[in-house]
């Protein structure tokens, strides 16, 4: 299904979730919002997202992504440009000092349809990982089940994720270093047992953008720290060296998450993705590829 990604009215009469009735009405936010809005739809049109009457499992943690997430297609479902039925979902993971009364108080008093799960997967967590080491891999396996479960118990044909663009990034570099192939997070993908599609509708929106606008929005935050296992991970590393990229080179963050959807398979070393033994100008029918020609001067210098 193909969404339009121009620009729409923000106050006209009735074009607004009520979930944004006590928003900030400064230029500032609006231009902020109508960006966030304008990514979010972009992403749902560039990866075929959308297939309209599905019903949609949105993952809800309490975090400023997650809440941007739903507060985003909450917004657009309320315009009319998203005709999917949407169903909040958090799952409470047994962390100590979980604050149990704060999604459901939230998600209830803006009339949002949810689901709270209680699974006490911190407890499995902690008897498998031994004291120090991070728990978030197993912590993050154990809930994408669950969550597959629910899907499929709600009916809903999508689990939808609150990664964003900065997410995106730090896994490509987590993978080239430490993993040692060229991946990252797909925007869609289905589950392995071909039943649900996990979308990530924020891939385009920029972290700092949704920092802002879950200030603005005043979301009842619930850190991700609850559990103490969040200092030195790797993903920690990527953050602060794309931090670093970005002050030094402003801009680099989009031009990177454009470079992961312009992919030169001839310019790569993956006999797989592109047969190399067939690239004989001499033979009959053998790949060709103009990109390898346009940008030949461009290596050529980095020698």
């Amino acid at each position: 299904m193909n969404i339009a990604v121009t620009d729409a009215p923000l106050d006209e009469e009735g074009g607004t979730h009520p979930l944004f009735r006590d928003a900030p009405s400064s230029v500032e936010f609006n231009k902020l919002r109508k960006r966030l809005l304008r990514n979010v739809r972009q992403a749902l049109d560039d990866f075929a997202m959308v297939r309209a009457g599905e019903r949609w499992l949105v993952a809800l943690s309490g975090g400023k992504d997650s809440y941007g997430l739903l507060a985003l297609l909450l917004d657009l479902k309320w315009r009319g440009l998203l005709p999917v039925d949407l169903l909040a979902c958090n799952l409470d993971q047994g962390q100590p000092n979980f604050p149990k009364n704060v999604l459901p108080d939230y998600l209830d008093a803006h009339g949002i349809a949810h689901r709270i799960e209680y699974r006490d997967t911190y407890s499995v967590v902690t008897d498998r990982i031994a004291e120090g080491n991070t728990y978030c891999s197993l912590c993050s396996r154990l809930r994408r089940g669950h969550l597959y479960r629910i899907a499929r118990e709600e009916g809903c044909a999508a689990l939808v994720l609150g990664h964003h663009r900065e997410d995106i990034l730090e896994t490509f570099y987590m993978n080239l270093f430490h993993g040692g192939r060229l991946a990252a997070m797909p925007p869609k993908l289905l589950n392995d047992e071909g039943d649900v599609m996990v979308l990530r509708p924020l891939a385009y929106c920029a972290e700092a953008d949704l920092a802002k606008f879950a200030q603005g929005m005043a979301f009842p935050i619930i850190p991700c720290d609850l559990c103490g296992s969040q200092e030195g991970l790797q993903r920690n590393a990527m953050k602060a060296m794309l931090e670093d990229i970005e002050n030094k080179m402003p801009g680099r963050k989009d031009t990177m998450i454009r470079a992961l959807g312009n992919v030169r398979p001839s310019h790569l070393l993956d006999r797989r993705v592109f047969d190399f033994a067939a690239l004989d100008g001499r033979r009959q029918g053998a790949p060709s590829e103009e990109p390898a020609r346009e940008t030949r001067a461009v290596a050529d210098d980095a020698l």
